[in-house]
C-alpha cells in the first residue's frame, strides 16, 4: 500500500516528467477580488454562467471556477473572492491577496452610479487600503525576491503602449485593474451635466490608474461586456479590442485604449481650478468632482466597530441566543432578580 509520502512523490515524479518532456500544459491559475459596491458578487455569478441568484456578500466570501482548455487538457483555475460590507470591512483586503499570489492578483472595483456622492469615497477608500498592502508586499519581495519584484513592476505598463503620450502622466496601480459602474439603467436618467462629470471623472481615474472601465446593469447586453473583461483576467480569453466612450451611452474602454487629451479638462472654469489649490492630478479631479457631489456620511461609508451589531449579517435565531445571554450577564453583574431576569 502507498503511503502519503510515495504518493506526493509520484506526482511530482509526474509533474517533472510533464514538464520535462515539452508536451506539459501549464494550468493557468488567476485570482479576482471584487469589492465596492455590495451586488458585486453577480458580477462573479454570471462571469462563471452559474443558474444562481445572488445572495449579500457576508464580510468576505470565496468561490472558483473552472473552464476547459480542450479535450483531455487540465482545467483553467481562477479564485473568486469578494469583500462585503462595502468600505467598513477594509481590514480583510490583506486575506486574499498574499506574496505567493501576487503575481497572478486582479482587483475588479464595482461601483455604484446610482449614489454619486457615495462614489468617490468609496473608490478612494478601497483602492488607497489596496495599494498600500500591494505595494508592502512588492516592497518586502524586492528584499527577497527581486527579479519577481521587478516582473510586477514592469508589467504594470503592459496595457499602455510604448509611445503613449500619456507614458510621463499617469501612475498604473501595481496590479490589473478594473473598475465597473454599475446600475447604469439609474444613472442613464441623470441630468446630462452630472452624466458628463461622472463620466469624464471615471475616465480619468480609470486611465490615471491604467485601469479599464465598464459600465453596466442587469441587461444582458450589458452584462456580457462586464464578464468579457473579467474573463480575460481570470481565463486569458481574448480582450475585447472596442471602445465606447459617449457619454450618453455605456462606456466601455479597455485599459490603456484611453488619453488624456480625449477625455478633456476637469469640468471646471480655470478661474475654479487655480482656487482649488490641488497638489495632484487626481486631487484636482477629486475637488471638482466632490463640489458638484459632496461626499455624503452614510451608514455603508462608516465603520462597523461590532460586525455583530451590523444589520446585513442579522439572523435572527442567532441574535435571539445572543441577547438573551447578553440579558443573563447584565442581570449577573447588576444582581438583579426579577421577572425580566432568567
Amino acid at each position: 500500500i502507498d503511503t502519503l509520502w510515495d504518493i506526493a512523490k509520484a506526482e511530482v515524479e509526474k509533474k517533472e516528467n510533464l514538464e520535462g518532456d515539452g508536451d506539459g500544459v501549464e494550468v493557468w491559475e488567476k485570482s479576482l477580488l471584487f469589492m465596492g459596491n455590495k451586488n458585486g458578487v453577480i458580477f462573479i455569478v454570471s462571469s462563471l454562467n452559474r443558474d444562481e441568484i445572488p445572495k449579500p456578500t457576508l464580510a468576505l466570501e470565496y468561490t472558483f471556477g473552472r473552464r476547459a482548455k480542450g479535450h483531455n487538457r487540465p482545467k483553467d483555475i481562477a479564485h473568486f473572492w469578494e469583500l462585503g460590507g462595502g468600505t467598513s470591512l477594509l481590514d480583510l483586503i490583506r486575506i486574499p491577496i498574499t506574496n505567493d499570489n501576487i503575481r497572478t492578483f486582479a482587483i475588479i472595483l464595482v461601483l455604484d452610479l446610482s449614489k454619486p456622492n457615495e462614489l468617490w469615497p468609496t473608490m478612494d477608500s478601497l483602492l488607497q487600503v489596496t495599494r498600500n498592502h500591494v505595494d508592502k508586499i512588492i516592497t518586502k519581495l524586492g528584499k527577497t525576491n527581486p527579479k519577481v519584484a521587478t516582473e510586477i513592476k514592469q508589467r504594470m505598463w503592459n496595457n499602455m503602449p510604448k509611445d503613449h503620450p500619456d507614458h510621463e502622466l499617469i501612475d498604473p496601480f501595481p496590479i490589473p485593474l478594473v473598475i465597473i459602474g454599475s446600475k447604469y439603467d439609474i444613472f442613464h436618467e441623470f441630468d446630462s451635466e452630472m452624466r458628463k462629470i461622472m463620466c469624464k471623472t471615471l475616465r480619468f481615474v480609470s486611465h490615471y490608474y491604467g485601469a479599464s472601465l465598464v459600465f453596466t446593469s442587469k441587461s444582458e447586453a450589458l452584462l456580457l461586456k462586464a464578464r468579457v473583461l473579467i474573463n480575460h483576467l481570470a481565463f486569458g480569453f481574448d480582450r475585447s479590442k472596442s471602445i465606447s466612450v459617449d457619454q450618453n451611452k455605456p462606456l466601455f474602454i479597455p485599459a490603456g485604449l484611453d488619453s488624456l487629451n480625449q477625455i478633456g479638462p476637469p469640468p471646471a472654469s480655470d478661474s475654479d481650478i487655480g482656487k482649488l489649490h490641488a497638489h495632484t492630478p487626481v486631487d484636482l479631479w477629486k475637488k471638482i468632482y466632490e463640489k458638484t457631489f459632496p461626499p455624503k456620511s452614510t451608514s455603508d461609508l462608516k465603520d462597523v466597530n461590532d460586525p455583530a451589531q451590523d444589520p446585513q449579517y442579522a439572523e435572527y435565531e442567532v441574535d435571539a441566543m445572543r441577547a438573551q445571554k447578553n440579558q443573563v450577564h447584565y442581570c449577573v453583574a447588576a444582581h438583579v432578580t426579577t421577572t425580566s431576569c432568567p
